[in-house]
């Protein structure tokens, strides 16, 4: 049976605006159910992991460099930080830093040594995506993912008790070395952000294997991606309609080009039996799942908006 997937951001990303007639037609007569809320719960629904854990870390090591079932990883992504009134604000990461691998090759020799003192590697085989190769057995504290911490105070967030001191000697550490670093001085005066913090997040283990039930993935997300890659799945592949797809679209916000690009081709799909069935799953749980019968449920009111209350279900 031939269906589509639609992974979507929250609809309050998509507001104010009214659904097409043929649209909230479609979504009244959807069979519709509300799961639990969240970019990383809206992946798991898609992708099931054994051991049942969320080693970010693993998973993109393994797409960027192939190694991944060598160690135990954590990601050490590069930060900027700027202080504020309640201490320091991360307002930057990885790819919005632009970092290119000239970056890399001038700021990671100032860090690896105080990293190898501590029984860990530090490498970075994508310039945005820095990793701390650490024993397969090391007990890490929690760290809290990167979209967490974006936009707030950095301490805030920093791991707690005796399992997190090391890691926030560690952090400090880098913080100095990189903030008297002088290539950071010249990023700065070519209008570039400073690199002057790092972030640990996503550790853990390669799992022993990543399943899916699709078998094409249409995103370029790196977490998608790397998901995609465990599972054997090719996130690059050529468009088949005959196979079951999952297809990102996280990054739209606008419910014009959501309806006009991406819905109304696969509603017409639908009808024309291409295609059986029809998921839309938005980031805050929302789930509406369509399929060519249910153009019989005329009793059913259509939904002007996404955001309408009565398209939320209790969840089961």
């Amino acid at each position: 049976m031939a269906s589509a997937t639609l992974l979507l951001p929250l609809r309050s990303r998509l507001p104010g605006q009214a659904l097409t007639v043929e649209l909230a037609r479609a979504l009244g007569r959807a069979d519709r159910s509300l799961a639990e809320g969240g970019a990383r719960e809206q992946l798991r629904r898609q992708f099931q992991l054994l051991p049942d854990h969320w080693p970010v870390a693993a998973l993109t090591r393994q797409l960027d460099s192939d190694d991944a079932a060598h160690g135990g990883w954590l990601r050490a992504d590069p930060v900027r930080i700027a202080p504020d009134a309640a201490g320091a604000r991360m307002m930057a990461h990885g790819e919005a830093l632009e970092l290119t691998g000239e970056d890399v090759a001038q700021l990671l020799p100032a860090l690896r040594p105080m990293f190898g003192d501590a029984g860990f590697t530090l490498d970075a085989p994508h310039p945005s995506r820095w990793y701390l190769r650490v024993p397969r057995e090391a007990r890490l504290p929690a760290f809290a993912p990167v979209e967490e911490v974006l936009g707030d105070d950095l301490f805030a967030h920093l791991p707690e008790g005796d399992a997190g001191r090391r890691w926030r000697a560690l952090l400090s550490e880098a913080q100095v070395t990189l903030h008297n670093h002088p290539w950071n001085a010249q990023r700065v005066a070519q209008g570039k952000p400073p690199v002057n913090s790092l972030w640990f997040w996503g550790g853990g283990v390669l799992p022993d294997f990543v399943r899916t039930r699709f078998r094409q993935v249409k995103g370029s997300e790196v977490l998608l991606r790397s998901l995609a890659k465990a599972a054997g799945v090719d996130a690059d592949g050529g468009d088949d309609g005959h196979i079951d797809a999952l297809i990102d679209l996280r990054h739209l916000r606008s419910l014009d080009l959501l309806a006009r690009d991406a819905l109304q081709p696969l509603l017409a799909a639908l009808a024309r039996r291409e295609l059986d069935a029809l998921t839309l799953d938005f980031q805050d749980g929302a789930i509406f799942q369509l399929q060519r019968n249910q153009r019989w449920r005329f009793w059913r009111r259509p939904q002007p908006h996404l955001d309408a209350t009565k398209s939320d279900a209790v969840p089961a």
